[in-house]
């Protein structure tokens, strides 16, 4: 099922322009970690680099929320694993080659787009 996510329009606009944007999963973590975040078809999606047990993608297949904060705005979201064989794999393989293509970025960006990382795929529910 492709559905457009009802996100706010400043969050879509910052992640269209920026290359971070904070993450804390679950409610009991004080601090945001900063990640990287794709939309593809009008939905949001982060991998973890880190692939951790204690992690923020970890906190979000245990509790399902989370929080995303951008700017000086904070929005609470929901959070479910893509499948790794979801159609929609490799156009996000796609959105973070292209949108992390800085020198400084390439090499993590080759890497977080191996076959491996499609398991470690988040996508992101606006939270009413």
């Amino acid at each position: 099922m492709t559905t457009k996510q009802n996100f706010p329009a400043d969050f879509r606009d910052y992640i269209k322009n920026n290359t971070l944007v904070g993450i804390k999963g679950g409610r009991v973590r004080d601090s945001f970690l900063n990640i990287w975040m794709v939309e593809v078809e009008g939905r949001f999606f982060s991998r973890s680099w880190n692939k951790s047990n204690r992690s923020w993608f970890t906190e979000f297949l245990n509790t399902g929320i989370g929080q995303i904060k951008f700017d000086n705005k904070v929005i609470d979201v929901g959070g479910k694993q893509l499948s790794p064989d979801d159609q929609l794999q490799e156009k996000i393989d796609l959105a973070y080659l292209k949108k992390y293509d800085q020198q400084d970025n390439i090499f993590y960006a080759k890497g977080i787009t191996q076959p491996e990382y499609a398991h470690y795929t988040m996508e992101f529910f606006p939270e009413n």
